[in-house]
C-alpha cells in the first residue's frame, strides 16, 4: 500500500455529491449561485459536528450555556452594531463583462500571480499598498491602483472598469401585509447580535456571573459578490459562535485561553496539526481590540475556518445607547456596575465540513501481487461519521439474514447503522468506506454456531472476530464524543 494521494476540490466536490453529503441547491433548475443542500450523510456529519462543538461549550463548561436567538431581528439593531453603515465590501464592475469583483480580491490574485512568477517582492508591495489604502478607506487609490497594475476582467480580458463604491452585504425583507406600509428589515449577516440584544436576559435567567459565556449556532445571511470554492464561501450558511463575557481589563488573559482552547479543539477532531496555523488580522474590525484566525490548509490555500475576537465593550455599549436600555452588570465581588467586555470565537459551520471533507478524502494505491488498484474513503473521526456501522449478511439465504436483522434491531436505539444485504461484501465494504463508516460487521454462518461476527475497520481494513455480546460497547466506546471531549481542557483551572 503506497502513500495517500493528494487530493484536489474538484475531486472532493465531485465525492460530496455522488455519496449523498452536498447537493447544488436547485439543481433541477441549474442551481442557485453559492447555495447549497446537504445530503443524507452530509446533513448527519454536520450535525454530529454542531452537537460536538454544543457539548464541548455548554457541557465541559459550568459558566458557558446556550441560546437560540431568532433570525428575524428589529432593524435599530443592525444600525446600532454598525452593520447598516458598515458592513460592506469595495466592489468594481468591468463595463464589458457586466461582471462585478471586490476590488482587494482582484488585487490580491494579481499579487499571487507575481508572487508565483518570481516577482515576490514586489507583490509584498503591492499588498502593502492595498492595506494602506483599504485602512484609509481610499476609494479613488484603489482605482488607480487598479489601472497602474493593468489588472483585467478574467472574463472579458479587458480593464474597463467603473469607479469604485461600497456594496452592503445585507440581505433586506419586507415586514407587514401591505407592501406600502412595510418595514424593511433584514435577514442577519451574524449571529452575535442575537446574544448581545439578550445578554441580561440570560444572564439573569441562568443566574450567571462574569466571566460567562452565551453559546448560539444558527443561520446567516451574506450577499456575498464573490462567492466560490465550493461552500467555504457561502451565501445562506451557518455559524458556531460563543460570546464570553468578561471583566474589563481582563482580556489579554482571557484572549490567550480561547485561541489555546480552539487551536485544541480542532487538533482533538484528528486535524493533521501541520495544516493548521493561527494568523494575526492584519487590519481589525471596526469592534475588535485583538483578532487572530484559526486557518487550515485547504486545496486552494491557508484560509480562515475559526476566528478568535477581542470585541471590547463596542457591542453592548452601542446597544445600550440606542435602545436607551441599561445593560450594565452588577459584579457582587466589585460591588459596582459595568459593561463587560467580549471574547468572541466564532466557527463557520459550512467551513468546518469542507474541511474535514479534505482532511477526510484519502486515496490510497493498494497493490497486489502484480495489480494495482486505488481505493478511495472518508477517513472521518469515528465519533463524526454519519454512520457508526453497517450491518452485513454474508449471503441472502442460510437464515444469515435473520440474524444479521436481530443484530441490527439490537443496535439501532445506540447509532445509526446500515443494514445491506445486495451484491458481494467487497462492494459494500467499498461504498461503506465512500461515506467514511468506520466499522463494518458482516454475519456468516459461524456466526449462527457461536454468536461471533466478523468487525472490519475502514482505515486499516484489518478484520477480528468478536462476540456479538461486545459490540455495542465496543461502538459506544469508539464512536462516542467523550473520546474528543476528554482531551479538552477546560475553564474550571483558569477560574481558580
Amino acid at each position: 500500500m503506497s502513500d495517500t494521494h493528494s487530493s484536489s476540490l474538484l475531486a472532493i466536490v465531485s465525492h460530496a455529491k455522488e455519496y449523498g453529503f452536498i447537493y447544488p441547491s436547485s439543481e433541477i433548475y441549474e442551481g442557485l449561485q453559492a447555495v447549497y443542500d446537504y445530503g443524507p450523510y452530509g446533513a448527519a456529519l454536520k450535525r454530529n459536528v454542531q452537537n460536538l462543538w454544543w457539548q464541548s461549550m455548554t457541557q465541559l463548561h459550568s459558566n458557558i450555556v446556550g441560546m437560540d436567538a431568532a433570525i428575524l431581528m428589529h432593524p435599530r439593531t443592525w444600525k446600532a452594531s454598525g452593520h447598516v453603515d458598515s458592513f460592506e465590501d469595495l466592489m468594481v464592475d468591468n463595463k464589458d463583462s457586466k461582471k462585478r469583483y471586490r476590488i482587494d480580491v482582484l488585487i490580491e490574485n494579481h499579487a499571487a500571480e507575481l508572487s508565483a512568477q518570481g516577482e515576490k517582492t514586489r507583490a509584498q508591495e503591492l499588498l502593502e499598498k492595498l492595506q494602506a489604502l483599504l485602512q484609509a478607506e481610499e476609494l479613488a487609490g484603489l482605482h488607480t491602483l487598479l489601472l497602474q497594475e493593468k489588472i483585467v476582467c478574467p472574463i472579458s480580458r479587458t480593464a474597463n472598469w467603473t469607479e469604485v463604491h461600497r456594496f452592503n452585504l445585507m440581505f433586506a425583507t419586507k415586514v407587514g401585509a401591505q407592501e406600502e406600509n412595510a418595514d424593511t428589515i433584514y435577514l442577519r449577516p451574524e449571529t452575535a447580535q442575537g446574544i448581545f440584544v439578550n445578554f441580561l436576559n440570560v444572564q439573569k435567567t441562568a443566574r450567571m456571573k462574569v466571566p460567562f459565556g452565551i453559546a448560539q449556532i444558527g443561520k446567516a445571511f451574506r450577499n456575498e459578490i464573490v462567492a466560490r470554492q465550493f461552500i467555504f464561501r457561502m451565501r445562506e450558511f451557518e455559524q458556531m459562535e460563543m460570546q464570553f463575557f468578561i471583566q474589563p481589563g481582563s482580556e489579554e488573559k482571557w484572549f490567550n485561553y480561547w485561541q489555546q482552547a480552539r487551536w485544541q479543539w480542532h487538533i482533538a477532531l484528528g486535524l493533521t496539526e501541520e495544516k493548521l496555523r493561527i494568523k494575526p488580522h492584519a487590519q481589525l474590525a471596526h469592534y475588535a481590540k485583538a483578532a487572530v484566525d484559526i486557518e487550515y490548509q485547504f486545496p486552494f490555500g491557508y484560509k480562515e475556518i475559526e476566528g478568535i475576537h477581542a470585541r471590547s465593550d463596542f457591542d453592548l455599549k452601542n446597544h445600550e445607547v440606542a435602545s436607551r436600555k441599561k445593560l450594565q452588570y452588577f459584579d457582587p465581588e466589585l460591588n459596582q456596575n459595568y459593561l463587560p467586555h467580549v471574547i468572541e470565537t466564532s466557527l463557520g459551520s459550512d467551513r468546518l465540513i469542507l474541511m474535514l471533507l479534505c482532511e477526510a478524502f484519502t486515496e490510497e494505491t493498494i497493490t497486489e501481487e502484480e495489480s494495482a488498484k486505488t481505493r478511495t474513503y472518508l477517513k472521518l473521526h469515528p465519533a463524526l461519521a454519519p454512520i457508526k456501522a453497517a450491518i452485513f449478511p454474508l449471503v441472502k439465504k442460510d437464515n444469515l439474514p435473520q440474524k444479521a436483522q436481530e443484530i441490527f434491531k439490537s443496535l439501532k436505539y445506540d447509532f445509526p447503522l446500515i443494514y445491506e444485504e445486495n451484491q458481494s461484501i467487497g462492494k459494500r465494504y467499498a461504498r461503506q468506506d465512500l461515506i467514511g463508516t468506520p466499522y463494518c460487521i458482516t454475519i456468516d454462518h459461524q456466526t449462527l454456531e457461536d454468536d461471533t461476527v466478523t468487525l472490519r475497520e475502514r482505515d486499516s481494513m484489518q478484520q477480528e472476530r468478536v462476540h456479538v455480546n461486545i459490540l455495542r460497547d465496543f461502538l459506544l466506546e469508539k464512536v462516542s464524543f467523550k473520546s474528543i471531549l476528554a482531551k479538552l481542557p477546560t475553564i474550571d483551572s483558569v477560574l481558580i
